[in-house]
């Protein structure tokens, strides 16, 4: 996990864990390239709405919340490049005392909406979308009738392209004839397999570092379609599951992602692994782009020498992640839930891969 999104990650798990007694904790949402004068002047028509409120708790709460808001505007000239997010409100928890805190958070992506929100919680879910896992999958749902391709991108499900077959049903009467019949039906679906493959080797290939495949549908079809030779072999060793689904359109790639969560969930954690693996090889190997401790790669970070910087999820090492944004490393906190993640914090919980050997 990417050490900026770790961070906004911890702070939306504190803000969540945060209930007002009333509706008394205000969201505020500015998206990208909105007009900050507009914002205030919305603030200040709540106010006023605010205290028309006969509850003189929750009057007093909403009103400090949405003072502290307008004062944090005031610093900033104009809307940053992809928006802002205010949170306030009374975290105090002892009932009759007041304590108004406010967050001011710059989204990692152009937000699009425009939001005041006033409620016993404060309103997370733009920004918990923003970090989810961003990794994009292929999805092909099938069956002898009809197949749909499409991507999963992060929690969205992009539907590509919605094919038919001309494949008949099954013949049922004896004899020659439906000798015949099965012939030419194996025939079409040897040649549905053959577009459907064609299909998803096209619109596929247009994705940029794409994670896996996921196959899925209601019958057989889609273990034949897997099983003989339609799919390349660099597109076929992509798959990484296949599922049972009842549809074969738009619904079927839906259905498709809900019975596959056990295999995404594996997929993340696989990408954590693989990187500290990458580690403990070049360190096995002693080619001299491995090394670990904060003093040593806090050294050759300001050589620009570091392409990947691993930190123990928990550890708080605020110099070396500052320093990486200036050198365009990248900082990957890793889980010690897995076998890999307890070596890297057995080790010190810090460690780098180097783009040159340092001598």
């Amino acid at each position: 996990m990417e050490e900026h999104v770790y961070k906004l990650k911890k702070l939306l798990e504190e803000l969540e864990n945060i209930k007002g007694r009333h509706t008394e904790l205000v969201s505020v949402y500015v998206p990208a390239g909105f007009n900050l004068q507009e914002i205030v002047n919305m603030l200040r028509q709540e106010y006023t709405l605010t205290e028309n409120v006969k509850n003189k708790t929750v009057r007093n709460n909403v009103l400090g919340a949405i003072d502290k808001i307008l004062s944090e505007l005031k610093l900033f000239k104009k809307t940053p490049k992809n928006g802002l997010v205010f949170f306030a409100g009374n975290v105090s928890e002892n009932e009759g005392q007041t304590d108004i805190k406010l967050w001011s958070i710059e989204p990692p992506e152009s937000l699009r909406i425009k939001k005041y929100w006033c409620d016993k919680k404060f309103e997370l879910e733009p920004l918990k979308e923003m970090i989810a896992e961003k990794e994009v999958y292929g999805l092909v749902v099938l069956d002898n009738k009809e197949a749909s391709i499409g991507l999963l991108k992060g929690k969205k499900i992009e539907l590509l392209r919605e094919i038919s077959s001309i494949v008949p049903g099954k013949f049922r009467k004896g004899g020659q004839s439906a000798q015949r019949f099965e012939r030419v039906r194996a025939g079409l679906i040897n040649d549905w397999y053959k577009k459907i493959a064609q299909n998803a080797r096209e619109y596929f290939s247009k994705v940029p570092n794409i994670r896996g495949i996921i196959i899925g549908g209601p019958g057989p079809a889609k273990n034949d379609f897997l099983d003989g030779d339609y799919l390349l072999t660099e597109v076929k060793k992509q798959v990484i599951g296949i599922k049972n689904t009842g549809y074969t359109d738009e619904q079927g790639l839906e259905e498709l992602v809900q019975r596959s969560q056990d295999i995404l969930a594996e997929a993340a954690v696989a990408k954590e692994k693989a990187l500290v693996q990458r580690f403990f090889e070049e360190l096995r190997k002693e080619s001299g782009l491995a090394i670990y401790g904060k003093e040593k790669i806090l050294k050759v970070l300001e050589m620009g020498a570091v392409d990947i910087i691993m930190i123990s999820e928990g550890l708080e090492i605020k110099e070396i992640t500052e320093k990486a944004k200036d050198f365009g490393t990248n900082v990957e906190i890793i889980s010690k839930d897995t076998r890999e993640g307890e070596q890297l914090f057995q080790l010190g919980g810090i460690a780098a891969i180097l783009r040159w050997k340092m001598n």
